[in-house]
């Protein structure tokens, strides 16, 4: 059942409103990725100004150079691992649009929803990528000490993260947010699952732009079957 809320979600792709969340959460993205290296860039140049003299080396004025393009490679592998959960998060900003999308769509008997405030929506997106990016970069540590562990320790740790926010936040819009909690706890295992599953196409390049769009729809169909249940 799982696969054919998925599959919903795929079919839908073509949808406008779709393509719009997702242009917007690809460029919000690279803005904020591209915002935090011009940032990174501009430390390193007031940390080690023009030049720096090393004991017995006389003036060098390379370092900062140096430390620049390896800023560029470390931000680089860090927008592998952060980018999708970045992406995730900004698309959360826009879920009722998708949410909506969906039920007019697949659920049109449904009574209408009070759309949720914008500055309600900030805090929950800015609190979600809170968590996704602090719990990423602690997964590195894991990682390391790990690196067997690596595979199965991404999946596990962003299928709960995705799963516990794209459901709360579908959920909460026809239940409220402590409903919505108590529902998630009561289905966590199939959830959690369903949130596995979305983080596989994270591997694929290019496909996993689509992720967080398809993972908001998906959870909504699962939401609403849950429901039902």
């Amino acid at each position: 059942m799982i696969f054919a809320d998925f599959f919903k979600a795929v079919a839908q792709l073509p949808d406008p409103r779709f393509r719009r969340v997702l242009l917007l959460g690809i460029g919000l993205t690279i803005a904020l990725l591209v915002t935090a290296y011009a940032g990174l860039l501009w430390l390193i140049e007031s940390l080690t100004g023009e030049s720096i003299t090393l004991p017995g080396v006389g003036e060098v004025t390379w370092v900062g150079d140096l430390l620049g393009w390896g800023s560029l490679g470390l931000m680089i592998v860090l927008s592998i691992f952060l980018m999708i959960p970045v992406a995730s998060a900004i698309t959360s900003l826009f879920l009722d649009d998708i949410a909506h999308a969906v039920e007019e769509k697949h659920y049109p008997n449904l009574p209408p929803v009070r759309r949720v405030p914008f500055w309600d929506g900030v805090k929950d997106t800015v609190n979600f990528l809170g968590v996704l990016v602090g719990a990423n970069l602690l997964a590195f540590i894991a990682y390391a000490m790990l690196p067997f562990l690596a595979i199965p320790i991404f999946y596990a740790l962003n299928g709960y993260l995705l799963s516990r926010e794209y459901f709360q936040l579908a959920a909460m819009r026809r239940i409220g947010r402590e409903a919505a909690k108590e529902m998630r706890q009561a289905y966590a295992g199939t959830i959690w699952f369903a949130g596995c599953l979305m983080v596989v196409p994270l591997s694929i390049p290019l496909i996993n732009l689509i992720v967080p769009v398809l993972g908001a729809a998906t959870f909504t169909h699962l939401y609403h079957r849950l429901a039902a249940d």
